[in-house]
């Protein structure tokens, strides 16, 4: 038999004996012996074997049976069920698409929603198995959507009393899911405002009728059932129910029925009772016979008891009244709580009712009312915190209750008249305790203060309140009151009185002051976080600083403290103010849309320049926004300064001119109008030219027009004649016009309007986008002029409120030109002429005939423009323009832009060829003559297809066209440029090409470094070119001049020096020798380690500042010959303490004595020698200061090493272990090496512990036959 050893660890804390040294030596008993030997384990009880597989003695069996006993059955929770579906109601049919197809999906379908796993399988009649594991709930599932999923549904009804309808459904409706889910149906029930009983089911034939048949029994089983209510005087319920219900509780046990009596505190006599009809009516019978028996015999009498003590014999939850009728067979009838009689009816047998009533008194008279005199003031302190005083007595007499009313100077008391008088004598003793040891005051203060001696979260009274051990009550501020009550011990109520009053009379003393600050300054102020509020604060502890909450605006802060400090504090915060101010200056500088970008520069390089160098913030407008203003904010002479420069890119760019206008400053208001209206109607018909006016109060006269030279002469007379019309005779007048109407009354290009102001002489402001009132036209001039613009405009805005409908012919064929593109054109036309709406016929009907309809000008004018554009279309031609591919990008401009503004300039349409793919020409030159088909012959002069562009549109328009497309061709131009200059033009990592490329908008390009070329190619329109070459001939001058100058900084000379001093002249992490390499701006360099001349210093930079740096050098090499070296011998072992922690000792002694010092390496011949070097007093002195460091340093040594010798004690050790003796190890009775002539095994035998992979005869062993 095999066995395996177990050691639990309570055997091995039993026996762990064994491994404890011996206690006294060898000597001992026999019986001590004996003893220790029986207490020793057996070999089966420290290892107990495992069961054979054939038990072959009793003792083994009973151990398998022992082990086997512990092993519980476990049950499986996976079940399998079979589910078959007949042939004819197989929802899919198809024999020959089994297992794939339809039904196979809704199988893997149902497996993935119920977690279930389904197999089909097709029997003989074709009907299909189907095979259902998993846990129960998912199977059951698994088998409802196989029911309705792969079975044909059929339908019934089955119709039961509509009071049966609930319990089908069952409670939550679950009684109707458990029936779905057993009987595989879907159930519908007919709603309860429904008058039908007729239940629908859906399912498998065998699913219906089962439905059916459940359904039906459960209307069955509430057939069996009956109601019955009956009437009886509500003094007769107590009698049927009984006390504690137990006359009840045992008719529905007996009947089996269900009694439902009303409670007394309903006012109903209604008894119904439920159940099968036998147990209805045997209850029926038994109440019946309780209230016939009771009304014949019971008489009453009535009592007066006191209305208070009435809940005294009601009881707790009626508990009391329950008790007396339990006892006596009596009713106790209460009258209700809001009556105010105080009869008590008592109902019964004649011979009980005086019990009851002897009952009724002693309830009403064991309790008793009491009260306590006691200030209000004092009740909580009796309270105690959270309850704790009040919690001891009621725990003691936890029948009293005790009641505390605000404002009264009483203690309630109500309970057990014993426990009463018990509780009135603890509370009056506590009450005479803290009268004598309690006091309370009241001081008056103005509740404008009540919050300031509160402080920020309590502060300030909680810390009184600690420091006093008082308790203070501040008025809330809806009281209104002025009064503070303190209360506590004496002498802390005294010392809070005369704080807080201390407190009160420094706030009267306090000044308040109101700070005007911008709203828009605020949030500033306080910063983010309320970090710069926090460090003002902090600088001025005893102000309290209030800003207004940002949803007011207001520009109220107000400051509360001590005068002086809050005088300290204003003046802080307004030059916080000053500086704000002083940098929030802003300045807006009208630039034209197109350059905004060579403002921002590439990369945001130009505008990042700007804002570093003039520290000012700056803004641009939004890409698709319409706004041309640049907003600066920052100093205003560094705002300045960014406006200067901004507008010199500008002028740099563009043929832009500025002149100054003088006009009176007093007009400057009427020239710019309500909201700029008409500084800005000038500024949009003279092309976009920017109109600047001085700031208001100002009283500088001039006004300054920027913009395109013969726009500028434009805007500056009109600006004249409108300030002198204001100057003599100014008239304004207004009108209103659909906005729609405001284009018509435009014209194209503004021609309907400039004729009125030709013929009128008066100047018409439409509104703008950004104006609220879209349709409010404004007229200014004289008198005469503003009638006479106004008389027709008013006939023009009249003929267009005169709506007609009118038709016109338009070819079939150009019908698609309008329509296009979502009707693009008729929605111009209908922007254009004042929201004319233009009809075409329907596609398909060949009709000519299109409907205008609208105001009657507007609808001739777009009959006139719609017959052009047929024209237009009539006259269209198509021509090609031949431009290489390779510069269809350029022409194309960014996102193209080029070629939009060409289309829209001379109206035509422009189509790009599609590009052409070079791999692609390549395989059908080899392999044209593949398929034995002969290729025409291609005209080598012939231009290529992708080098063609295809303009379409009037014949003129279309040559304009292609010259504009030609004029965007770029041209290539050769510069000589020498090659050494190349790589500096093109600066690092291509900056300085790039700079040139954005610059003059160009191409260049450098040849290649192995081409060797002078020669550097511009590529660029032709207007652009010459600006180019003159900027890149410049930067070669320029580069010319820094090659001079290199020429000039690269003088070398070299100068012979000892390498010895070269660490010296280099200097400790290099700052000697950075020091002479900055003061003399050249370049040292010392030898190489594998360089011969090692001695050699070489020096390069201007010749005379090299010649300097070499003197300079000298000079210090003489220093240093100067200085001698000296070896002294320091003990090794005080090296490291010399030296100091990272070398601080080590420097501190160089710094001192202006030496140096070398200490010797790791594995040095002689590790005491130390070289010092320096000047001959200097060493002396440094070698003495290191000999006393060395003497102080080895009597350390020495003295902790005599320290050390004597703690350390050898022999200690030693005899602990001779004391232990030798360990037994862990030991056993009747083990098996024990028994016979066997013997323990040797563990430094190779037969009874082999090593790995060595042979082992084999031989008997105790541990029985060895198995393989």
């Amino acid at each position: 038999m095999s066995s395996v050893a177990v050691l639990t660890q309570e055997s091995f804390n039993e026996h762990r004996i064994g491994l404890l040294p011996e206690q006294g030596g060898a000597a001992g008993t026999g019986a001590s012996a004996g003893e220790e030997e029986d207490a020793l384990p057996t070999y089966k009880d420290a290892f107990p074997p495992l069961p054979e597989k054939a038990a072959t003695s009793e003792g083994t069996q009973e151990t398998a049976s022992a082990w086997a006993s512990k092993i519980r059955p476990l049950k499986s929770s996976v079940i399998t069920q079979v589910f078959h579906v007949p042939l004819e109601e197989r929802k899919y049919k198809d024999i020959n698409q089994f297992g794939e197809g339809d039904q196979a999906k809704v199988c893997v379908d149902i497996m993935h929603k119920t977690g279930a796993h389904l197999e089909l399988s097709l029997a003989k009649d074709q009907g299909l198995s189907i095979m259902v594991s998993g846990k129960l709930d998912a199977v059951m599932k698994a088998r409802k959507e196989i029911v309705s999923r792969l079975q044909t549904q059929a339908s019934a009804t089955v119709g039961i009393p509509k009071e049966h309808h609930r319990f089908v459904i069952g409670k939550n409706g679950e009684k109707l899911q458990e029936l779905e889910l057993k009987t595989a149906t879907k159930i519908q029930i007919p709603r309860p405002d429904d008058p039908s009983n007729q239940i629908k089911i859906s399912g498998t034939k065998e699913g219906l009728e089962k439905a059916k048949h459940e359904i039906l029994l459960i209307s069955a089983e509430q057939d069996k059932r009956a109601v019955e209510r009956v009437n009886i005087d509500k003094v007769y319920h107590p009698f049927i129910t009984g006390a504690y219900n137990k006359i009840v509780g045992e008719m529905m046990q007996e009947t089996g029925a269900r009694i439902n009596i009303p409670p007394p505190s309903v006012n109903k006599t209604e008894i119904v009772i439920t159940g099968e009809k036998e147990q209805v009516a045997l209850a029926m019978a038994m109440i019946k016979k309780v209230y016939e028996d009771k009304k014949k015999n019971a008489t009453t009498i009535a009592v007066e008891v006191k209305k208070s003590q009435h809940k005294y014999v009601i009881g707790p939850k009626g508990n009391t009244l329950q008790e007396i009728l339990d006892r006596t067979g009596v009713s106790v009838e209460i009258p209700p709580s809001d009556s105010s009689s105080e009869t008590v009816i008592l109902r019964g047998e004649p011979d009980r009712l005086g019990q009851a009533l002897t009952e009724v008194y002693a309830k009403a008279n064991s309790y008793t009312v009491s009260s306590v005199t006691a200030p209000s003031w004092l009740h909580r302190f009796i309270i105690g915190k959270k309850g704790q005083n009040l919690a001891k007595i009621t725990q003691q007499m936890p029948k009293v209750h005790i009641e505390f009313t605000e404002g009264e100077d009483k203690i309630a008391l109500e309970g057990p008249t014993k426990d009463v008088q018990m509780v009135h004598s603890q509370i009056e003793a506590i009450v005479t305790d803290l009268a004598n040891r309690m006091d309370y005051t009241e001081i008056s203060v103005d509740p404008k203060f009540h919050r300031h001696l509160i402080g920020k979260a309590g502060a300030n009274i909680n810390r009184i309140k600690e420091l006093h051990k008082v308790t203070v009550r501040i008025p809330p501020d809806h009281e209104k009151s002025n009064l503070i009550r303190i209360e506590g011990d004496p002498q802390g109520v005294q010392e809070a009185k005369k704080e807080l009053l201390e407190l009160a009379s420094r706030m009267e003393n306090e000044r308040t002051k109101d700070l005007i600050i911008e709203h828009r300054f605020h949030r500033a102020i306080i910063g983010q976080k309320g970090e710069k509020i926090k460090e003002v604060r902090d600088k001025f502890p005893e102000v309290i600083i209030n800003f207004p909450d940002p949803a007011q605006k207001s520009d109220i802060v107000q400051l509360r403290g001590p005068r002086t400090e809050v005088e300290k504090c204003s003046k802080f915060m307004q030059k916080i103010v000053a500086e704000m101010v002083e940098n929030s200056y802003s300045v807006s500088v009208p630039i034209f849309k197109q350059f905004h970008r060579n403002i921002i520069g590439k990369g945001g390089s130009n505008i990042k320049k700007i804002r570093e160098e003039t520290n000012t913030k700056i803004d641009l407008p939004a890409e698709n926004s319409n706004s041309e203003m640049i907003i600066i904010t920052g100093k205003k002479a560094n705002c300045e300064a960014a406006r200067v420069r901004i507008l010199a890119i500008q002028k740099e760019l563009a043929n832009i001119t500025e002149l100054d206008v003088s006009i009176p400053s007093k007009l400057h208001n009427s020239l710019i109008g309500s909201k700029g209206r008409f500084v800005r109607s000038i500024m949009e018909e003279c092309g976009g030219v920017h109109i600047h006016f001085p700031s208001e109060g100002s009283g500088i006269d001039k006004v300054t027009i920027r913009g395109p030279v013969e726009e500028v002469e434009k805007a500056k007379q009109q600006l004249l004649a409108l300030a002198e019309e204001k100057q003599t005779k100014s008239h304004t007048a207004e009108l209103r016009a659909k906005p729609e109407y405001h284009k018509f009354l435009i014209g194209k290009g503004g021609g309907n309007i400039r004729k009125v102001r030709d013929s009128t002489g008066a100047r018409i402001i439409f509104p703008t986008a950004e104006d609220k009132d879209q349709e409010l036209i404004t007229v200014i001039g004289t008198e005469e002029a503003v009638r006479d613009a106004q008389k027709e405009l008013e006939e023009l805005i009249k003929s267009l409120d005169n709506v007609i409908e009118d038709t016109m012919s338009v070819d079939p064929k150009h019908h698609r030109h309008f329509v296009a593109r979502r009707g693009q054109v008729l929605r111009d036309l209908a922007d254009e002429y004042a929201g004319v709406m233009v009809s075409f016929p329907r596609t398909g009907t060949q009709s000519d005939k299109v409907t205008l309809k609208g105001a009657k000008e507007c609808v001739e004018a777009a009959k006139k423009r719609m017959q052009e554009i047929v024209e237009d279309l009539d006259a269209q031609v198509t021509i090609e323009c031949t431009i290489p591919q390779k510069f269809h990008r350029s022409i194309m401009g960014p996102k193209g832009s080029q070629i939009q503004q060409i289309t829209r300039d001379h109206n035509v349409h422009i189509k790009f060829p599609e590009r052409e793919d070079p791999q692609a020409a390549e395989v059908i030159q080899e392999n044209g003559e593949a398929n034995g088909e002969v290729k025409e012959a291609v005209d080598p002069n012939a231009p290529k297809k992708c080098d063609v562009i295809v303009i379409s549109g009037r014949q003129e328009r279309c040559e304009a066209a292609a010259e504009a497309l030609k004029a965007l061709v770029p041209v290539t131009i050769e510069v000589e440029v020498p090659f050494e200059l190349h790589r500096y033009i093109i600066g690092q990592k291509g900056s300085g090409i790039r700079k040139m490329m954005d610059e003059f908008e160009v191409n260049i390009q450098v040849p290649a470094p192995e081409q060797q070329s002078d020669k550097i190619a511009i590529t660029g329109l032709a207007n652009h070119l010459e600006r180019a070459r003159e900027g890149l001939m410049e930067r070669v001058k320029e580069l010319q001049v820094e090659q001079e100058d290199r020429a000039l900084r690269s003088f070398k000379l070299t100068i012979t020096v000892d390498p010895k001093y070269h660490p010296k002249i280099i200097g400790r992490k290099g700052a000697t020798i950075t020091g002479i390499r900055t003061k003399h701006d050249v370049n040292i360099q010392f030898p190489e380690k594998n360089d011969e001349n090692q001695d050699q210093i070489t020096i390069t930079g201007y010749e005379h500042k090299a010649i300097a740096a070499r003197d300079a050098i000298k000079a210090f090499v003489d220093e240093l010959e100067d200085m001698i070296s000296e070896d002294i011998t320091l003990n090794s072992r005080v090296h490291a303490r010399i030296i100091g922690a990272k070398g601080k000792g080590i420097r501190k002694i160089m710094d001192e004595f202006k030496v140096d010092l070398r200490f010797p390496q790791t594995g040095a011949a002689n590790p005491d020698l130390v070289t010092v070097t320096g000047r001959p007093e200097l060493v002396d002195e440094a070698i003495d200061h290191l000999l006393n460091l060395e003497e102080e340093y080895m009597a350390d040594i020495v003295e902790n090493e005599a320290k050390a010798y004597m703690r350390s004690s050898g022999g200690s050790a030693s005899s602990m272990d001779e004391q232990r003796g030798p360990s037994k190890g862990f030991v056993v009775r009747e083990a098996p090496w024990a028994t016979g002539n066997e013997k323990a095994p040797d563990m430094s035998s190779s037969e009874d512990f082999p090593s790995f992979g060595a042979p082992v005869a084999a031989k008997a062993s105790p541990w029985g036959p060895k198995r393989f």
